[in-house]
């Protein structure tokens, strides 16, 4: 059998401005669901080192369950079922943000738990004896430096999620990929659109390693 497929580069090209309307869609899920997540993640992580069980089990709960299910499963529980419990619709874009969210607050919740924990011991008794209270201490000696520690597994995170979002088209959230699979049911083009997809997902990805990159060599974070 002879094989006479040939990559078709101008119709990939010309796949990118429909695509490109779907861009806005990927970035706000992202970014918004990440923001969420890394605040419910702190919150989370904190109680998973608090000094009582009645602080640490609920923590406990959530992670194991948002880590221990599919992404794409809490979006459609969060899109389908959740208007069951509460009587009202959710729109997909908010199903996909508090999806993100939630799932990344799980992951982010057990990277700010360990990078508190690897903080010495004496660098809260510096602290104290510097004549801080422990809320002093932590704020101002053991956060910055666990913050630090945290950048690279953070980045990995954000980088999981950006990909993630790739799953919503099945709620029917206009991102990239739902774009794509239009573009190619009136085109049929698939390689050369999912080829265009990947190298839009890579560029976004890229763009957030470098940035935290540079943020960690420039010591702007933490």
């Amino acid at each position: 059998m002879e094989f006479n497929f040939q990559f078709d580069w101008q119709a990939a090209i010309d796949s990118l401005p429909f695509l490109l309307k779907g861009l806005p869609y990927t970035l706000l899920i992202s970014f918004a669901g990440l923001a969420i997540g890394f605040v419910i993640g702190i919150v989370f992580g904190l109680m998973r080192i608090g000094p009582s069980r009645w602080i640490r089990w609920p923590a406990v709960v959530y992670v194991e369950v948002f880590r221990g299910t599919p992404v794409l499963v809490q979006v459609l529980f969060i899109f389908y079922g959740l208007p069951t419990l509460l009587g009202g619709p959710i729109d997909a874009l908010t199903a996909g943000i508090a999806a993100i969210a939630l799932n990344a607050g799980a992951y982010i919740s057990e990277i700010v738990r360990g990078g508190v924990q690897s903080i010495e011991r004496g660098q809260r008794e510096a602290g104290l004896s510097l004549g801080l209270s422990p809320p002093q201490t932590f704020r101002y000696v053991i956060w910055p430096q666990a913050l630090r520690r945290m950048i690279p597994a953070l980045g990995n995170q954000g980088i999981v999620s950006i990909k993630d979002t790739s799953l919503f088209s099945v709620i029917g959230v206009g991102e990239l990929v739902r774009q794509g699979q239009v573009y190619i049911a009136n085109t049929f083009t698939a390689l050369e659109v999912y080829f265009m997809i990947a190298l839009l997902y890579l560029a976004i990805t890229l763009s957030l390693s470098l940035a935290l990159s540079l943020l960690e060599r420039k010591g702007l974070l933490g």
